[in-house]
């Protein structure tokens, strides 16, 4: 088991006050059987007129928050304590072929839903044929994606700033860099077009490397990775092709969703403001 300090700090500065804002939050770290929330605190400014908190359609915690004051900037600090202990994947070999998840998928309903296209996430068959290599007639669902997992890693380079929140696949496929949402995106696409379910998985990832080890790429905002579905006797397993990665005992999940869009860290609706600028710093610490 590993215990982590979590550190999410957000700010917005606006170029013209902001009269009034809405705001929806993932910034909880959803509770699992392997992740066992100690305590968390949010703490906004300016403070909030009204805040609220629900379930979202996947189940992730989400906080509304709603300011009716002017404003020029906007800061919210999301810490927490949490204990993760993932359980080991199956070995590979004894997973069911990649046909027989695909055939068990679309007969089961909440399984299905992470088999379609998702509003950031249509089809694309370049994306599809790209992770079609590795699963070849009669292939453990799990060995094809171990090694759709390091082929990315080997294939695209990880390089911040040549792509957005909506840089579509075809272009992460054509300049083969990009960041974590990138990599994640391009997998979930390529293997919902095979009919496998897989899922956004967003989360935080170690900020800082064990003595003697190497800093994970990804590390220093939001983390995203794969959750991929081996079939109804070993459920769900989350791989995070930046890092070339089985998730174990260095990742925190916040939440999950079709894409991007749906677990999105903070996201809102303001009236005002003008041009503005974010700032984003995540740390992932022992704790």
């Amino acid at each position: 088991m590993s215990r982590w300090r979590i550190r999410h700090a957000t700010i917005y500065r606006y170029a013209e006050a902001v009269d009034m804002a809405s705001h929806m939050l993932h910034l909880s770290p959803r509770p699992l059987p392997h992740q066992q929330l100690r305590w968390e605190t949010l703490a906004c400014a300016p403070e909030p007129a009204r805040v609220s908190s629900g379930l979202d359609h996947f189940g992730n915690r989400v906080t509304w928050l709603f300011l009716d004051r002017p404003h020029a900037r906007f800061e919210v600090v999301a810490e927490a304590e949490i204990d993760v202990a993932f359980p080991p994947p199956p070995p590979a070999a004894a997973t069911p072929p990649w046909e027989q998840v695909a055939a068990e998928a679309a007969r089961s309903g909440p399984v299905a839903e992470f088999t379609f296209p998702s509003p950031m996430l249509p089809e694309h068959a370049g994306a599809r044929d790209y992770v079609a290599q590795s699963f070849t007639p009669g292939r453990p669902v799990l060995a094809a994606l171990r090694e759709v997992t390091t082929r990315i890693y080997r294939d695209f380079a990880f390089r911040a700033g040549v792509t957005g929140i909506a840089t579509p696949v075809s272009q992460v496929l054509a300049q083969r860099a990009g960041v974590c949402q990138d990599f994640t995106h391009l997998m979930l696409c390529g293997l919902r077009g095979l009919g496998l379910p897989a899922r956004y998985v967003s989360g935080y990832i170690r900020t800082l490397p064990p003595p003697g080890g190497t800093k994970h790429l990804g590390s220093d905002q939001s983390h995203a990775w794969v959750g991929a579905w081996l079939g109804p006797a070993h459920g769900w397993v989350d791989l995070d092709p930046t890092n070339d990665l089985v998730v174990r005992d260095e990742h925190v999940v916040l939440g999950w969703g079709r894409d991007f869009h749906d677990i999105s860290p903070l996201r809102g609706i303001i009236l005002g403001g003008g041009r503005h600028s974010l700032e984003v710093a995540v740390d992932l610490t022992p704790a």
